[in-house]
């Protein structure tokens, strides 16, 4: 299933009453009861997996609405199975919140790149963990906003089709993480202008997002290797010192 038809299976599933499905994979039986019994007060459909090979067996029968995943999982570690997941077509815009006692900045920033949208060290607020469950599946569920619908781009090497998520490069598909095309639709939408890291978070993760500003230069650095010609030399996704980024057209040709 693709990303357009998982989002319209969810508003779908949300106009019948049908709640979110959410994959909980943590290998520590007290805290995904403590995380498990606060989603579904929240009204969330919860399955559970103690380790990755479980998970992957069920996201193989039912791909989730949004994978909570720890990293220190025994067999699999978390960031194999969040690897596997970007790499599988039917789970390439999974939303993949990462929840893990390992909160270095390093700890960050690598999973981020492996894909995840998000990220929650121990010990943590169910609340606050409750609210980014909730974000990021506003933000994987685009067709709910009045300002999502069609639409395409296309200059030189670059096409987007908005509806259908594509992106096309020099006639070459390339597969976009969701948070990574939302990022590039918005920079193509506003060319030229620069934008700190803060007003890229406000703009494109929401203004109830909780991930910090180095979250932007990681998916910056991603989006770069799927569109640059030389992503260490890059033409279209500028960054503007102690400033932030902005996007040049005029490098499409």
């Amino acid at each position: 299933m693709n990303q357009t038809s998982q989002a319209t299976s969810a508003v779908a599933e949300a106009q019948r009453g049908i709640r979110y499905r959410v994959l909980l994979v943590e290998d520590d039986a007290d805290i995904r009861e403590l995380i498990r019994y606060n989603l579904a007060q929240e009204g969330f459909i919860v399955e559970e997996a103690a380790d990755g090979v479980q998970a992957l067996e069920k996201v193989k029968r039912r791909v989730p609405d949004l994978m909570v995943l720890d990293l220190m999982l025994p067999g699999m570690p978390g960031l194999q199975v969040c690897r596997q997941m970007r790499a599988e077509r039917e789970t390439t815009h999974l939303p993949i919140l990462i929840v893990t006692a390992k909160g270095t900045e390093v700890d960050k920033v690598l999973g981020l790149e492996m894909g995840a949208d998000d990220y929650v060290v121990k010990p943590f607020s169910p609340r606050e963990l409750v609210a980014r469950v909730k974000a990021l599946l506003r933000r994987a569920n685009p067709l709910s906003e009045p300002d999502s619908g069609g639409g395409a781009y296309e200059k030189g090497r670059l096409r987007m089709d908005f509806g259908t998520y594509q992106v096309f490069v020099e006639d070459q598909r390339r597969e976009l993480a969701l948070r990574e095309f939302e990022l590039l639709k918005f920079f193509v939408q506003h060319p030229m202008r620069v934008y700190t890291r803060e007003q890229l978070l406000d703009m494109v993760w929401g203004r109830d997002t909780f991930v910090e500003p180095r979250t932007v230069d990681v998916h910056v650095r991603r989006l770069r290797q799927h569109i640059e010609r030389d992503d260490a030399n890059p033409e279209l996704i500028l960054t503007v010192r102690s400033v932030g980024y902005r996007f040049n057209p005029e490098a499409l040709g």
